[in-house]
């Protein structure tokens, strides 16, 4: 499934296609009588007595073509918290026949800076399938329409929301590989081009690893065809006197704790 994101002009009449709106924690919709029908409003307000509150996103269902979703904004929310319900969102909409949603902006009532852009996200990062190697693809796309006075995203925030999806998506495909086609060399290959986007890579192959005793990883890597590597990824960005920070991790590709046999 693609989803396509687009920022409509402000427009507040009322949707005859499925929208979301949110509300409060207590799915308080008397200010959403401006978005909605008067037989809309008493079909969902009849149905909230019903309704299991606690939830966090809910969906009433108007016609064939036509759904209504609340989504709850808790008092104490978080921003991974308005990822998730974008994420939430994203579930209903992956197993609907439908291909065009609208959010609308302005029933927004949060004190976290950027909220839209944040529930957005959620749907962009619960959108993501390996697929690679399937026959039959998803090829479904959906659109997103954001409309209302509350829909800008800046360039720069939709710049760096785009990078960390992009960026979730490449170590998402790197984990869901076969052992098979990311051995240990494709693995270093694959590291190595992200020097077009300014990271500083630098790769130790056998030779390098040797002259660095690092002996230990060499023996495991002896029980495979493949070679073995260290790779180090550098990133100088933020250009302040902040502390810089470190991550050390293992991609293991091959093991050979598989393969000896264990006595009783």
């Amino acid at each position: 499934m693609t989803i396509q994101i687009n920022y409509k002009t402000s427009n507040l009449k009322k949707i005859s296609s499925n929208i979301i709106l949110f509300v409060d924690e207590k799915f308080n919709i008397s200010g959403l009588k401006k978005y909605v029908s008067n037989s809309e409003f008493s079909y969902i307000s009849d149905l909230l007595k019903n309704s299991d509150l606690k939830k966090d996103l809910l969906v009433f269902e108007i016609n064939s073509k036509k759904s209504i979703f609340l989504a709850s904004i808790k008092k104490d929310i978080k921003t991974s918290d308005v990822e998730n319900l974008g994420a939430k969102f994203h579930s209903f909409i992956n197993y609907d026949k439908q291909n065009e949603y609208f959010v609308n902006s302005d029933s927004i009532n949060c004190k976290i800076k950027n909220f839209l852009g944040y529930f957005l996200h959620g749907i962009k990062l619960k959108s993501y399938e390996f697929n690679i190697y399937k026959s039959k693809k998803n090829k479904k796309l959906v659109s997103i329409n954001v409309i209302g006075s509350k829909n800008k995203i800046s360039p720069k925030d939709q710049l760096r929301f785009k990078a960390l999806e992009e960026g979730t998506f490449l170590a998402r495909d790197l984990v869901s590989e076969p052992g098979n086609i990311l051995h240990p060399d494709e693995y270093a290959k694959r590291i190595n081009s992200l020097k077009k986007f300014g990271l500083k890579i630098n790769i130790y192959d056998e030779k390098k690893l040797k002259k660095l005793e690092m002996n230990a990883l060499l023996g495991v890597g002896q029980g495979s065809i493949r070679g073995s590597y260290l790779v180090t990824m550098e990133w100088n960005g933020a250009k302040n006197n902040t502390k810089p920070l470190a991550f050390v991790g293992k991609g293991v590709c091959f093991d050979t704790g598989g393969i000896s046999l264990k006595t009783c």
